[in-house]
């Protein structure tokens, strides 16, 4: 499962850094699609405890900003 992941990551990044570097508006838009492809796809290779964690983090971040707003 580290494998996969770990590609699937690595095309990401490389997807985002080709998004972010280029000026032709071809390769940003189809860079952006894949990079989002590519990590929709990791989610499904990642352990569950990750997933969970994933799922958990902006609920948190939510509660916390409202405590510290009042």
């Amino acid at each position: 499962m580290l494998i996969p992941l770990s590609m699937t990551l690595m095309i990401a990044s490389v997807a985002i850094y080709l998004c972010v570097k280029t000026t032709e508006e071809i390769v940003k838009v189809a860079a952006a699609i894949t990079a989002l492809l590519c990590l929709f796809v990791s989610l499904f290779f990642v352990p569950w405890p990750i997933k969970l964690l994933i799922l958990i983090v902006p609920f948190i971040i939510e509660k916390l900003q409202r405590v510290a707003s009042r």
